[in-house]
């Protein structure tokens, strides 16, 4: 798997999506990292230096909430151990449980370049992103300031917008007057959140509304606290929704925030990290939030001040980690000015610089960049990657420095401290792109190796990861950070669910590689599935693979068999015979279509069709076709048989090898002569001298005509033992085509002797015909059927029909019954009745044909 620098070789870069060390391998991994696996087996085979980076991230939120969670059964706090003994004991954790993800995803088969392993806090990744901080800070683009930000107060750290997840949930809107301050009936507000009045600053009405025109710029009383507050005029409020009269909360509420800056607001808080009342809040101060808002509601009826309540239903903002509700308060936090940054990102997107696939997810992308907001990049954590600043203790003085400074820059104090907050975790992960290959420092690797060639991840992270990554790449790099971004789909339940803990619908990919194996569980993602779009997970499908893998390995076992240790020549140095022709130019139509396919990452496809060339023109068709030579006397023919069986075996293999690595792999290590690993073999090319398209076709008018016979002998439940004469009527042109074939027809078509001609004499009239395009074959009907015994077994077979159809009659005539009876119980025996009917009628036609 290792990748070199190879100057006489392209290079073909993946990175990895670095899961979690937190993280137990699942259905979307299974799916992400099969894709990729792909990808880099197949580009490694074409002789690419193929890069599959891996690695893992530390996942801030996530793995603190872990640890704190064992430190409790323990009795035990972070503040308890200290800052430093609780990363002591966060990097135990991550030594012990961090990397079994990893051996999963090496269960799965993945083939990264293990040796290069990195971790997003590792000491390379760490100086890349104290790099990143401090140049974004020196050139303006990292801010620190009071902000509206996005809180959870059961993580009890700020999150950013795309962490946000919405989800409906039902509660109540109240109604609530603020009367006018000159003892007037004032305006009436809507809210969800009564709690949050006790921060109210204001009340907004549209500039347009004529309603409210004579209050703007005079005062309301806010309930409760009885303190006036100005009515203001902005075009945020629409003046149709509600009562359009819109309470502004500049401190907890992300839109009121806006319109607090444009009318210069006062912005109190009223509420702690923890979600608790504080001191503002008066004599609610103390009280959970919920607790305040059932207070609040019964003093404002008690007052009078509450107008209606009516239900209500809309999404609400939970933490994306804990699924609590996320309260939206002001806060000094770290901020990136994302605008800046987007721009070349848009740009690169736009130009085609940077392509998606499929190409509707660019919509996707350009709605989040054009609408960006700045990204609060701080988080009240002690697992992640420290900010880099530091503040004088005696002036104040702030420093931001790659280096920890030891004095003030600006009064010569000795007496810092750093900043507590660490980094978003998705900050360093921006930069995995480039950190992992070993930026900022100018390596061999990175000139090599980077831009990357495709990022292969989900649709449901596009703005976590696939965005910022994008911005860090043209900011740090000053180029793209990879030209394709192939985009999947999630797995879903049977019944299209999306997979969770609360559903219990979970499917664990061990399991079902334990049970099927790997390459069954690989295959059954990849084939079926298109680019960007969901898919069912249904376990029979992944039993269908298993059985797929079950054929190649009894095809290839029925290969060497009959290879055993006679020498096999050269495809070049053997006669061959039409099938052969028509085998090796349908592989080289399959090697054309599978490389088209994966090159332009339609893997659905690709799978698709290695699957229809083994099990059906190799396996079905073919090894069938061999069998009467390699039982053979003519040792000619034998090894003719045995040099195409093994040149389209190995190949197929190959085709097959990036989806299914385990079992080619096997199989090719028992394949003569010593070939080595198949993942370090060449990609299979279509060989022109195999361009036999007019063998192909002729054997393509046998092979239906075998068919057509097969489906006429099915209809007349002749078993495969009994042989009949068989007499092929062509044009003068395809007889020479059936006449070379005859055996094969004889053959796979149970005939006990095949005779060729250019018209009907001499065949009787009462013979069974099996039509085709370019001929038809005339079977004596005598020897296919006892016509006695199969008229009497046809008659009892009509009998049993008409007893069917009569029954159903006799309900469908009753009013009692379709008058009564649930549709869709009269439908299913009008169903019924139609397969009687026509069951009936193919039972008269054969009767009729036997007759004669």
């Amino acid at each position: 798997f290792r990748a070199e620098i190879d100057k006489d070789k392209k290079p073909f870069t993946i990175v990895i999506p670095p899961p979690n060390i937190t993280g137990q391998l699942h259905m979307g991994h299974a799916l992400d990292n099969t894709i990729q696996d792909v990808l880099i087996r197949f580009k490694r085979m074409q002789g690419y230096s193929a890069l599959w980076m891996p690695g893992t991230d530390h996942a801030s939120i996530a793995t603190e909430v872990k640890i704190v969670d064992a430190l409790a059964k323990e009795g035990k706090t972070k503040k308890d151990l200290g800052r430093e003994g609780f990363l002591e004991r966060a990097w135990q954790w991550r030594d012990e449980y961090g990397r079994i993800i990893v051996g999963q995803l090496k269960k799965l088969g993945s083939s990264c370049d293990w040796e290069r392993e990195r971790f997003t806090m590792d000491e390379g990744c760490n100086k890349a992103v104290i790099k990143a901080f401090v140049d974004l800070y020196e050139k303006g683009l990292i801010y620190r300031g009071d902000r509206i930000i996005n809180w959870c107060p059961d993580c009890k750290t700020a999150i950013s917008d795309a962490e946000v997840e919405y989800e409906e949930q039902d509660t109540k809107l109240w109604h609530i007057r603020y009367k006018a301050e000159d003892g007037g009936e004032g305006l009436v507000v809507a809210t969800t959140r009564p709690e949050t009045m006790l921060g109210d600053t204001a009340v907004a009405v549209h500039p347009e509304d004529e309603r409210y025109s004579h209050l703007v710029g005079k005062n309301v009383i806010l309930p409760i606290l009885n303190k006036p507050i100005p009515v203001i005029a902005d075009e945020y409020v629409e003046k149709e929704f509600g009562t359009g009269c819109v309470k502004i909360t500049p401190a907890h509420d992300p839109n009121d925030y806006e319109v607090g800056v444009r009318h210069n607001l006062p912005m109190p808080r009223v509420m702690t990290d923890g979600g608790i009342m504080n001191e503002l809040a008066g004599k609610f101060s103390g009280m959970t939030a919920l607790n305040c808002r059932k207070a609040m509601v019964a003093e404002l009826d008690e007052t009078g001040a509450l107008v209606k309540v009516e239900p209500y239903r809309h999404n609400v903002g939970t933490c994306y980690r804990c699924h609590t509700t996320i309260e939206p308060l002001i806060s000094k936090q770290w901020f990136v000015a994302t605008k800046e940054l987007a721009k070349p990102a848009i740009e690169a997107v736009r130009s085609g610089e940077i392509q998606f696939v499929p190409e509707r997810f660019d919509k996707t992308y350009f709605n989040w960049m054009e609408n960006i907001r700045d990204w609060c990049i701080s988080r009240q954590l002690w697992w992640g990657h420290r900010i880099p600043a530091y503040y004088c203790n005696d002036c104040g003085e702030l420093i931001v420095a790659e280096d920890a400074p030891k004095r003030c820059e600006k009064c010569g104090s000795s007496s810092l401290r750093q900043d507590e907050d660490v980094l978003d975790t998705w900050f360093s992960s921006g930069m995995w792109p480039f950190s992992t290959l070993g930026w900022p420092d100018k390596t061999p690797e990175l000139d090599y190796f980077y831009p990357t060639s495709v990022l292969v991840t989900g649709y449901d992270i596009i703005f976590f990861w696939v965005a910022r990554m994008i911005m860090f790449g043209y900011s740090q790099m000053g180029e793209k950070p990879f030209s394709k971004v192939l985009i999947h789909g999630i797995v879903r339940d049977e019944q299209g669910r999306k997979m969770s803990k609360s559903l219990n619908n979970g499917i664990d990919p061990l399991k079902v590689i334990d049970e099927y194996g790997a390459d069954s569980l690989r295959f059954s993602l990849t084939m079926g599935t298109s680019a960007g779009n969901d898919m069912r997970f249904y376990s029979t499908k992944v039993e269908s693979c298993r059985n797929f893998a079950n054929k190649i390995w009894n095809a290839s076992r029925f290969v060497m068999m009959n290879i055993g240790d006679a020498p096999v020549l050269p495809i070049e140095k053997v006669t061959l015979d039409v099938a052969d022709r028509w085998i090796l130019y349908r592989l080289n139509v399959a090697i054309r279509e599978v490389t088209d396919n994966l090159e332009a990452f339609e893997l659905s496809l690709a799978s698709q069709k290695v699957y229809d060339f083994i099990w059906s023109e190799f396996c079905d068709w073919y090894i069938e076709m061999a069998k009467p030579r390699l039982y053979g006397e003519d040792e000619t023919e034998r090894q003719s048989a045995r040099s195409v069986l093994l040149h389209v075996l190995k190949d197929t293999l190959k085709l097959l090898h990036p989806f299914m690595p385990f079992v080619t792999e096997e199989i090719y290590s028992y394949l003569p002569g010593d070939l080595g690993y198949i993942m370090l073999s060449l990609w299979p090319e279509a060989n022109p001298d195999f361009n036999y398209e007019e063998d192909a076709e002729a054997m393509g008018y046998v092979m239906e005509l075998i068919t057509s016979i097969r489906n006429v002998r099915a209809e007349l439940n002749v078993p495969p033992s009994k042989k009949t004469r068989t007499t092929v009527v062509t044009t003068p042109e395809k007889q020479g085509v059936f006449e070379a074939t005859a055996e094969y027809l004889k053959r796979l078509a149970y005939a006990e002797s095949v005779d060729v001609q250019t018209s009907r004499e001499g065949i009787a009239i009462d013979a069974v015909a099996a039509v085709s395009a370019a001929g038809t074959a005339y079977m004596p009907l005598a020897e296919l059927v006892d016509i006695e015994k199969e008229l009497a077994r046809l008659e009892k077979e009509k009998a049993n029909a008409l007893a069917e159809i009569q029954r159903a009659n006799s309900k469908l005539d009753n009013p009692g019954f379709t008058g009564k009876a649930p549709q869709k119980v009269i439908d299913d025996v009008r169903a019924a009745l139609l397969r009687n009917e026509e069951l009936l009628r193919k039972l008269e036609e054969r009767m009729g044909m036997l007759s004669r």
